[in-house]
């Protein structure tokens, strides 16, 4: 997979972190652009913390991680964790976002997942995809970048997460460099969650070994799994 200007949309802090960072870095090291956009911070479920509390330390943390694999980072954080809904005003909000960055390749959430906010996700990236390449809607024929520009984005991807598994099955794998894996691991440690320290899920080893299988089926030394828009509209 060639650089090229990336955008993964995740529910919350993290979601993409784990699922497209590492691809995220290898693209961001072959020169590429690299963009998270999480909707929500994912500011519910720390044990000790409270809301407000660990909405401030995940915003802190995203920054981190997107400084650490060499990426840019956009969070929605007037959004609130476990309440994402696919509307028309946050749909439009997103393909503004959409036009502004001008990705080549859009990633999202698998359609089926344990976690509404996720499912919400997805609908919302689709949609946002459709409206910021459609002709006439908030367009400016004068604008030359920017919101008011129309993009159509070439080719949307699901990634590969443990809560999105019902369905997914993986229709391609792009490989990733023993640097880019390492960048990912080092910035993915300094997530609370990340580090199993929210609800005890071994986060880092499960996506970690991930990378590991994922590049034994593409004869790569780590890989990430991608499922194209078409198996999907199959599947669901």
């Amino acid at each position: 997979m060639t650089s090229r200007t990336i955008l993964a949309v995740g529910g919350h802090i993290g979601d993409m972190d784990l699922a497209a960072g590492p691809l995220l870095a290898q693209n961001a090291l072959d020169g590429g652009r690299s963009v998270l956009l999480a909707l929500t911070p994912g500011e519910r479920g720390h044990p000790r913390l409270s809301v407000a509390e660990y909405k401030e330390q995940k915003i802190a943390e995203a920054h981190a991680f997107a400084a650490g694999i060499g990426a840019e980072v956009i969070v929605y954080d007037d959004l609130s964790d476990g309440f994402l809904h696919c509307t028309d005003e946050l749909a439009a909000r997103l393909a503004r976002d959409i036009r502004t960055i001008g990705p080549d390749l859009l990633l999202a959430h698998w359609g089926r997942s344990m976690h509404t906010d996720h499912e919400q996700a997805s609908l919302l990236a689709e949609r946002a995809r459709f409206l910021a390449g459609l002709p006439g809607w908030e367009e400016d024929p004068d604008a030359t970048d920017g919101p008011g520009r129309r993009h159509g984005v070439g080719q949307l991807l699901y990634t590969e997460n443990w809560e999105d598994a019902e369905g997914f099955v993986a229709t391609r794998y792009a490989p990733v460099s023993e640097q880019a894996r390492n960048l990912w691991h080092e910035a993915i440690s300094g997530q609370a969650f990340a580090r199993g320290e929210t609800y005890g899920f071994r986060y880092i080893d499960y996506y970690g070994a991930q990378l590991i299988t994922r590049g034994c089926l593409t004869r790569a030394s780590y890989a990430v799994a991608l499922a194209d828009s078409g198996h999907r509209l199959r599947e669901v």
